[in-house]
């Protein structure tokens, strides 16, 4: 991944990021998921959101 790309939010449930990243796409931000979890057991591990460094501070804004 890019160095201008940084981690807003995490949660180990897949639908409250995919909510965000919804919010965050309607709003004209990029985001970008990272699943860290256990494919086996998905109880392990975090998913993750990006988006790029220059949105940071309004997609927390949002997601606040």
């Amino acid at each position: 991944m890019e160095k201008n790309w940084v981690k807003i939010f995490s949660s180990e449930k897949v639908i409250e990021v995919e909510i965000i990243k919804q919010m965050l796409f309607e709003n004209n931000i990029t985001a970008v998921i990272i699943n860290k979890q256990d494919s086996s057991y998905n109880m392990f591990g975090s998913i993750d959101l990006y988006v790029k460094e220059n949105n940071k501070s309004i997609a927390l804004k949002l997601i606040k």
